[in-house]
């Protein structure tokens, strides 16, 4: 049996619109009507409806008085606001009241049954869409999955995964998110397939072919701004992946336009103390590691490796011959946030801010520690959710409409995403070999080849080396490595979190937005 809509309708000419309740009528709507107001509100009190509609010119109490009352006692009712004029600020009003549509007399019937289906059914309709619209795609992701054969294609692929398990997480049963979720394994094994194919040839022969990497992001997409616009804002969002970067982004359009928004491919090993400090030195760790060794600090050093970022950044400044003043900020609690309002005056003054923001990081890494945190976000869906609520009331945020209201302009990015890890892999090496689950730096490393990325030769990559038969090792799709010894704890405690420092599409293909303020 079709279901019947309850409509509730207030109009004091009523008995004028009986053609219209009848052509509801045989379109499935249960119609009850009154005459003001006020009995409005008594059956909105006592009975349940779908949808209410309200003229707005009823003597006695308007319907814009009426909607405030039906919000105060039944705030999620949908309330469609009819009128015969067509004044702009009655219109701003029932907006400003939450109205779900507008309507002008004369009244067409299809018009008010299109407000009711596109009220009542919107989300089953869009549901509907969504399925079928992605069912058409998927062979057309298919067929450019098995065609990806270029940096910039795999990007694309990447990007058009993402806008589809976006779209049908919006949708409410979910039914072709394991179909998709399937072929974005198939395509990390590709991807993988890829990067172990060109990698190092992007390093020693790069080429028209060769993607924007992370030492060369700052000369090719910051600096170029930051000689015309004064001040510039360099954001890094620390393990910001492309799905949570377009969870954000809605959040931030009614205050910029996106000058342009695109991707880099970050380097290996993809983590911080690598992709990061290239990103602000501009060169890759070999050099780094050779031409600076005072600012490098190795695997085994017990210091902090990301402690001399504003070195790098000043380093990088001067090489480009660029005698910008610059503020360098890391945010890692909420205070520290706080204090970047506080002195918002003050980097006015600069040319040059960079800030780096490490929330994302650390809610990956306490997921992993965490009971309650991996309950808070146990799927991809509630790790992006978890992002955009940590943005949305974040000091981060605050800054940003800051930066908005002086016409400032913002390049926000990171340094590398995260991986979701699910299937373990036995690895063997001496103690000095790194903690880290997606790649392994040491001696005598002893693993199953196969699934994994092995760099036997770590200048190839232009990675310095602890010593010299030291090599590296990069776990590629969903795999982290796991030592034989205590494998089961390992395993899990490990499985199923979020991790970084390997091969895959949301760990290497990382978003770049240039923000320009609406103001």
């Amino acid at each position: 049996m079709a279901q019947k809509f309850q409509v509730l309708w207030a109009d004091d000419e009523i008995d004028l619109l009986k053609p219209h309740i009848l052509f509801l009528t045989e379109k499935g709507c249960v119609i009850t009507t009154v005459n003001s107001g006020l009995d409005a509100i008594e059956e909105v009190e006592s009975k349940n409806f779908d949808v209410v509609f309200l003229d707005e010119m009823m003597p006695g109490m308007t319907g814009l008085e009426t909607l405030q009352h039906i919000k105060q006692i039944k705030p999620q009712i949908p309330v469609v606001m009819i009128t015969k004029s067509e004044e702009e600020h009655l219109m701003d009003e029932a907006i400003g009241g939450k109205i779900a549509d507008y309507l002008i007399k004369p009244l067409n019937p299809n018009q008010i049954w299109l407000s009711v289906k596109k009220i009542v059914q919107n989300k089953q309709l869009i549901d509907s869409k969504t399925a079928q619209n992605y069912q058409q795609e998927f062979r057309l992701l298919s067929q450019a999955l098995d065609e990806a054969n270029s940096a910039q294609e795999w990007s694309d692929v990447y990007r058009r995964l993402t806008f589809w398990e976006m779209e049908i997480d919006r949708t409410e049963n979910k039914s072709m998110l394991e179909v998709l979720e399937s072929q974005k394994t198939e395509a990390n094994a590709s991807f993988a397939k890829f990067i172990k194919a060109n990698y190092l040839g992007w390093l020693s022969q790069p080429s028209q072919e060769t993607p924007l990497l992370s030492h060369q992001v700052m000369k090719e997409k910051v600096f170029p701004v930051l000689k015309t616009k004064s001040p510039l804002f360099f954001i890094v969002i620390d393990n910001l992946r492309l799905d949570q970067w377009e969870e954000i982004e809605p959040l931030l359009t009614p205050y910029f336009q996106i000058k342009e928004k695109s991707s880099y491919y970050s380097i290996l090993p993809t983590t911080t103390s690598y992709a990061r400090n290239a990103l602000f030195s501009g060169m890759m760790p070999l050099e780094m590691s050779k031409r600076y060794p005072r600012l490098w600090e190795d695997e085994d050093s017990e210091e902090g490796k990301n402690k001399n970022e504003e070195d790098w950044i000043k380093i990088n400044l001067d090489r480009n011959l660029l005698r910008s003043k610059f503020s360098y900020h890391k945010i890692l609690q909420m205070q520290e946030g706080k204090a970047i309002l506080d002195q918002f005056h003050t980097l006015l003054q600069q040319e040059f801010n960079v800030l780096v923001y490490n929330f994302v990081d650390m809610v990956s890494h306490a997921r992993t520690d965490m009971k309650m945190i991996r309950e808070l976000a146990p799927d991809e869906s509630a790790y992006r959710s978890l992002t955009k609520s940590w943005f949305e009331h974040s000091s981060l945020f605050e800054l940003m409409k800051k930066i908005q209201q002086v016409g400032a302009e913002v390049i926000l990015t990171t340094d590398h995403g995260t991986k979701r890890v699910n299937r373990p892999y036995k690895i063997l090496g001496d103690k000095q070999v790194t903690t880290n689950l997606r790649y392994k730096q040491g001696k005598n490393l002893n693993f199953e080849s196969g699934k994994v990325f092995e760099l036997k030769r770590p200048e190839d990559a232009l990675l310095p080396k602890l010593n010299v038969s030291s090599s590296f090792v990069f776990a590629v799709e969903d795999y982290f490595f796991a030592y034989p010894n205590n494998y089961n704890y390992y395993v899990s405690h490990y499985k199923d979190t979020f991790q970084h420092g390997g091969i895959s599409l949301e760990e290497m293909i990382i978003p770049i937005v240039h923000l320009r303020s609406k103001t």
